[in-house]
């Protein structure tokens, strides 16, 4: 993929396989461990999905819709406690279809990853707290 953006892959190929630089999509997704599949969106993306979007900066960003409002969406990592508006679908270049997991695909579409999803983002409130205090005590001992 060298020399070309993500959107010209998925133009290209139908399909973009790579894998993510960052801990923001964890634990469901680990940089260097894990290859992500995604595919051109078809349609109004609903809660749960995961989008590629490339913010006005120019950032490309994998999260996920925690809510879907009439002319945006709300996003958060599954590592995250702040949540992102405005992201239109102007934003968004493909969504998340599988990931590959030690040569094992793994679907959107698998009951287990719908449970970890739910469990995951309808509890985000103590999610997110629980992230946010893990954040601030590993700050603390990288301070000491």
């Amino acid at each position: 993929m060298a020399n070309s953006t993500f959107e010209e892959q998925l133009a290209k190929n139908g399909k973009l396989i790579y894998t993510n630089k960052g801990d923001s999509m964890m634990p469901l997704i680990k940089q260097d461990r894990d290859l992500l599949i995604i595919k051109p969106v078809q349609g109004r993306l609903k809660k749960y999905d995961v989008p590629l979007y490339k913010r006005d900066s120019g950032q490309y960003v994998l999260h996920r819709i925690l809510k879907v409002r009439k002319n945006d969406y709300v996003i958060c990592g599954d590592n995250r406690w702040v949540k992102e508006y405005g992201i239109r679908d102007r934003h968004i270049i493909g969504v998340l279809v599988a990931v590959i997991r030690n040569g094992k695909e793994v679907s959107v579409n698998n009951w287990k990853y719908k449970v970890y999803v739910h469990l995951w983002c309808d509890l985000f409130p103590l999610r997110a707290l629980m992230v946010h205090v893990i954040s601030k005590i590993s700050r603390y001992r990288k301070g000491k």
